[in-house]
Formats: structure tokens, sequence, C-alpha cells
């Protein structure tokens, strides 16, 4: 079938195998050129989280930087003699076949990370395949949560809090229009069941899991990832039903801490920066803030994108013995050049001047847009999309790589 993207709100429905494993192979090529990581950093490594974004690039740089095994988790729609598989499956397909030709151990388990049969699953393949493991990363994105031990179906919610209408700037990005937008006010319901989904006690489920079954090495590191952005986000973010979540996940990291004090380990919160990905594309808002960060960013030339931003991250403050950037609640500040005062300042200054026949001057909506079908496999030069590919996926040495 020839397959095109098929763009619905904020999701593109279609996935290309063959783009979707150029993105990959673009980004471990990243990674083996920089070279900053040593063999033997990190040996054994469990991504909870592994099929996009933060949690496939933090895999990337474990496996093709350090050289480590690693286990992968993710749910992911499979294809279909007529449908297309969701991306992540596409990326962990071709993560793994790519881990192979390079003789590193990749296996990933696709199943709903925050069930205990899935915990389970991942406890007996540690046993059987690797040994205690030196780093968990994660870094689940979900909008919903069926409780392991209440069995209640949680639906997070992306909302201000308070008892009032949120008026406040967006973009339209399929028509690229600057709007205004309202959003109503959570419900105490609808902040607990997102705290539910994206708070920590998932995270402290997992470890404690790992630790009973003494599948956690001494000196061991988890980092869970956050995102905190600039006051321009912050009433829907922050300061909202997602931000709450976050709080609590730096609440079970300082639990987290204390569990593995025994064993020489750490938990840390790592807040990174912004980048372009399913969830952020879908959060009112933030896809302005991103354009305009973004040119901000590479006029100044201090622009990451994914896979640059967790190598950095990895080679300067998980790396063993570096000294990590810790702010007072003892999160790894990775944002930093994000909110540096210049770029802040001048994204505050396009903020407030943005309207939609200025949004091409102002802000970056062309790299927005490049940077979401991408995630998709699409807009690739190397890759042939007018080709005739099977949905089910091919081999690697069928790939068209560049």
């Amino acid at each position: 079938m020839i397959i095109k993207p098929r763009i619905r709100g904020f999701i593109c429905t279609t996935a290309h195998p063959s783009g979707c494993a150029e993105h990959v192979n673009y980004q471990i090529q990243r990674v083996q050129n920089q070279g900053e990581l040593t063999a033997g950093d990190f040996k054994n490594v469990l991504v909870l989280g592994c099929s996009g974004g933060y949690g496939l690039a933090s895999r990337i740089v474990a496996g093709f930087g350090a050289q480590a095994n690693t286990l992968g988790v993710s749910l992911e729609k499979e294809p279909s003699d007529n449908k297309t598989a969701s991306a992540g499956w596409y990326n962990n397909k071709a993560f793994e076949a790519f881990a192979s030709k390079e003789g590193l151990y990749a296996k990933t388990i696709n199943g709903d990370a925050f069930s205990d049969d899935i915990r389970q699953q991942v406890i007996e393949t540690i046993k059987n395949d690797l040994g205690p493991i030196d780093l968990v990363v994660y870094s689940l994105a979900s909008p919903v949560r069926l409780h392991p031990k209440t069995e209640v179906l949680h639906r997070s919610s992306i909302k201000p809090l308070g008892d009032k209408v949120l008026e406040m700037k967006s973009v339209n990005v399929d028509k690229g229009e600057v709007t205004q937008v309202s959003l109503e006010p959570a419900s105490k319901e609808e902040v607990d069941d997102t705290v539910a989904v994206m708070g920590g006690e998932d995270w402290e489920y997992w470890i404690a899991a790992l630790k009973d079954e003494n599948l956690l090495a001494q000196g061991c590191q988890t980092v869970a990832f956050t995102y905190i952005g600039s006051e321009l986000t912050w009433p829907i973010y922050w300061d909202g039903t997602l931000g709450q979540a976050k709080m609590d996940l730096d609440r079970a990291q300082r639990a987290i801490s204390e569990s593995l004090s025994n064993l020489g380990g750490s938990a840390r919160v790592a807040v990174l920066k912004a980048i372009v990905s399913q969830a952020s594309a879908a959060i009112p808002v933030v896809p302005l803030y991103v354009a305009l960060l973004f040119k901000v960013m590479k006029e100044v030339n201090n622009h990451e994108d994914c896979i640059s931003h967790i190598h950095r991250l990895f080679s300067t403050q998980l790396k063993p013995g570096a000294s990590q950037r810790l702010d007072e609640s003892s999160r790894i500040r990775m944002d930093d050049q994000e909110l540096t005062d210049d770029v802040q300042t001048e994204v505050r200054r396009r903020w407030e001047l943005v309207e939609t026949k200025s949004l091409a001057e102002y802000g970056d909506l062309e790299g927005f847009r490049e940077d979401f079908l991408k995630i998709f496999g699409f807009g690739f030069g190397s890759v042939d999309y007018e080709q005739d590919v099977d949905p089910l996926g091919l081999s690697i040495s069928e790939y068209p790589l560049g």
C-alpha cells in the first residue's frame, strides 16, 4: 500500500515503516558520531515507555552510546494487512533490528506497563536474560491508566485549576492561525484522575517490584522525565492538572530514593526541554510556545533536538561520577538552555506580538510541523513515499536508508 500521513486533530493515524526506521537510524548515527559515553557506563537498562520521544532516545543512547543491554516496554498498535501499525511499533522493531546487527541485546515487551502482568513479564525476562538493572528510565506517556490494584480506569485531563475559565493564546497547527482558546477549570475528580495516571505511584510500583526480586544493581539509578516550562505555559501546565501530577512525581522521587539507600542507589526527576511530541501537540497553548521557542533557540544556536538533549543528559548527568545539576527539589535541570534569560525574554516579547500574519516571522511553525510528521515516519528525503510498502513491516536490510 501507499502510505501517506492522515492527520486528525493532534494525532496522525498512519505511520510509515521505512520512515520510522529512517528516524531510528538517524538518531543512532547521531549518537555514534558523538562518542562521549564509555562502554560499561550502563550495563543493563530498562526503559518504560521506550517507543518514541525521550524514551526511545534514552534507549538509543544507552544501547548505541554505551553498548548497554536494553529492555523496553510500551503499548503499541500492531499492523494488519490494510492498516499501519503505530509509529512506536515500527520504531521498536527497527531498534531491535539495528541493535541485533551491532550485536547488542534488545528486547521489547508490547503491553500495558501499568499492569501487574507486564511487570511480571519484565521481571521474568530480566531474570532469564540480563541480571540486575543499572538504570531504570521511566518515560511513560499515556492518557489513561487501569489501576492494577483497584481496577479503576483513570483518564487524565489537561485543564487549569481554580474556578474561572482560562483564556490564552494558542495556534491551530493545521491552519497556521493564532487563536484564543477558552479552557474550563478542572474538577477535583479530574485532578485526582490526572495524578493517578501521570503521577509517581506507578514509578514506585516498578521500583518496588524490581527491588523485591533483587533485580536492582548496587548503585543503580532511576530517572523519571518531567517538564516545567516557562511562565507562558504555567497556567495550563505547571499550574494546572498536569502540574499536580508532576508534583506527585517529585513526592515519588523522594520515597524511591529512600527505598534505594541500602543499595547505594538514587532516584531523580529530570526536567527536560520542550520538544515536539504526540503528548506536547495535544496540550493547548504549548504548540505556539514551542514554535516561538524553537525559532529563538535556533537563532541563538542553542537548540537541541530530542536525541541531542538525551545524549547530554546521559553524558553529563547520568554518567557514573557525574556532578549533577540539581534544583532545590533535587531535580536534574536539563532545561537550562530553554530557560536562559535571553531566550525567555525574547520568547515573551514575541508572544505578546505574534498574530496569524506574523507567525512565520516570530515562530517556527514549519519546523514544528516537520518534527511532528517525523514522529510518524514522514518527511525523510531518503524515503520514497510513492513506493508500495507492506504495512506489516520490512526487514531492515530492505529499508531504503540514507
